[in-house]
């Protein structure tokens, strides 16, 4: 039978490393051992243990400062310390030093199984997240635009497509969902990628200001126009234009806004004087484009105009897988920029993401993430880091999350102890549940290790 499982037993009392290699070589765990600190070091550097238990006292010092080598970037495993001389400043040292827990001789094997179960969880959830990072850093997506799921890699061949014209498109999409990181992937991939993006969003701009920002003004044109200034044209001029949320700007001024864009030529307020531009210009909005023209908001003719291309962008639920890949770049750009040091999600964490419908798409989980990697600062984003609407959503977070590489003895185990859970304990249902028998389920757990008392 193969161990999913290594741990490093340090301990300078030989009995001591016998009576745990026997226990934790029951549960299924692969165990090595070392007793002294020296020792240990040597061990862990050719044994690459997932888990280390690791008594306080040793012979050649404090276990304690094993911490640091035990506990590397590249291998951030949990460290259960033990001693027969327990304190509470002991045990918080030994946090504060990154021990995930202190335990005290003799050991309390229950509440020992229930630690270590912990740890099995948080070496899945390394290597949950180091699958991320390393998938990251291939740039699973197209420039900033991150995804991997179909829907996504429709989107990016339509991209690059579109990039190598100069013909307009119109980006549409829910609210949240990108359309100005796709309008400016569109603008990075193509001949223009050297020349100005210039981003306008139309439902920003008070209608009183939109001519003057979309067209210029010169000086003494109204009041407060106390100098000259060049309107999104003739400052696009050569590169894109991406106007946001087009259907907002005011009936009025889309007649000439469509005249200014066919003519190629543009006069600022207030000036007799016309001037040559030469623009892409890249469109979006979150309304259906044709529901907006038949309610008035957008003039037919200037959809036409726009709708050379047209991108869907699909919302957040569409593309659920993309969540853990999106959920760990955002910790990460998070970290970075609050001085965090968060790991990753916690299983049930992701479970009640993936179930969430996301009405605001990708910029609501990103501020999800914000708050949550400020809250958490360090270890593990938890279920209580996550507003009270994506915790207590009605079914969420129930599911059973088994990770790739995981062995079937295991995955097994981790099912029939779920459905335990789920069932209050009840091996009759859980039987019923899974298709087994009550003996099975007792016998499983008895090979299982845990607990058949109840």
């Amino acid at each position: 039978m193969t161990h999913p499982y290594t741990v490093l037993v340090v301990d300078d009392e030989p009995s001591m490393r016998e009576v745990l290699r026997l226990r934790l070589a029951q549960w299924n765990f692969r165990v090595v051992t070392a007793d002294s600190r020296q020792e240990a070091s040597r061990v862990a550097a050719e044994e690459e243990p997932d888990i280390v238990v690791c008594d306080v006292v040793l012979p050649d010092g404090s276990g304690l400062d094993l911490l640091p080598a035990l506990r590397t970037d590249a291998f951030p495993r949990p460290v259960v310390m033990i001693t027969a001389h327990g304190s509470i400043d002991a045990a918080v040292e030994a946090v504060k030093r990154g021990a995930m827990d202190f335990l005290t001789k003799p050991l309390d094997y229950q509440k020992f199984r229930a630690v270590l179960a912990q740890a099995v969880q948080d070496v899945e959830q390394y290597r949950s997240v180091r699958r991320l990072e390393d998938k990251l850093s291939r740039k699973p997506g197209l420039g900033p635009i991150i995804g991997t799921t179909r829907p996504m890699r429709d989107l990016y061949r339509l991209i690059k497509v579109l990039a190598g014209s100069s013909a307009s498109a119109l980006i549409t999409g829910e609210s949240g969902t990108g359309k100005e990181l796709v309008a400016r992937a569109i603008h990075d991939l193509g001949p223009r990628a050297e020349e100005p993006f210039i981003a306008v969003n139309a439902a920003a701009i008070p209608e009183g200001l939109m001519e003057s920002e979309l067209f210029g003004h010169e000086k003494g044109a109204f009041t407060g126009a106390v100098s000259s200034r060049p309107g999104c044209f003739e400052q696009a001029d050569k590169g894109t234009l991406f106007l946001d949320e087009i259907a907002e700007m005011p009936a009025s001024l889309q007649p000439k806004f469509l005249r200014t864009l066919e003519n190629g030529r543009v006069r600022r307020l207030g000036s007799s004087r016309e001037a040559a531009f030469d623009v892409r210009l890249l469109a979006a909005t979150n309304r259906v484009p044709e529901e907006a023209v038949e309610e008035g908001l957008l003039r037919a003719d200037l959809y036409y105009r726009l709708n050379v291309f047209t991108l869907v962008l699909p919302p957040l639920r569409d593309r659920v897988d993309d969540i853990p890949l999106l959920a760990q770049h955002f910790v990460s750009h998070f970290n970075a920029k609050h001085g965090a040091a968060v790991e990753g999600l916690r299983e049930e964490v992701l479970d009640l993401l993936e179930a969430y419908p996301w009405p605001g798409n990708v910029r609501e989980l990103r501020n999800v993430l914000e708050r949550a990697v400020i809250l958490a600062d360090s270890g593990w984003i938890e279920v209580v880091h996550l507003p009270s609407y994506v915790r207590n959503q009605e079914g969420g977070g129930s599911g059973l999350r088994l990770p790739p590489g995981l062995t079937m003895a295991e995955a097994e185990r981790r099912l029939i102890v779920k459905t335990l859970e789920e069932v209050g304990g009840n091996k009759a249902e859980a039987a019923r549940r899974l298709g087994l028998d009550v003996k099975t389920i007792r016998n499983k757990l008895k090979t299982y290790g845990e607990d058949d008392s109840e």
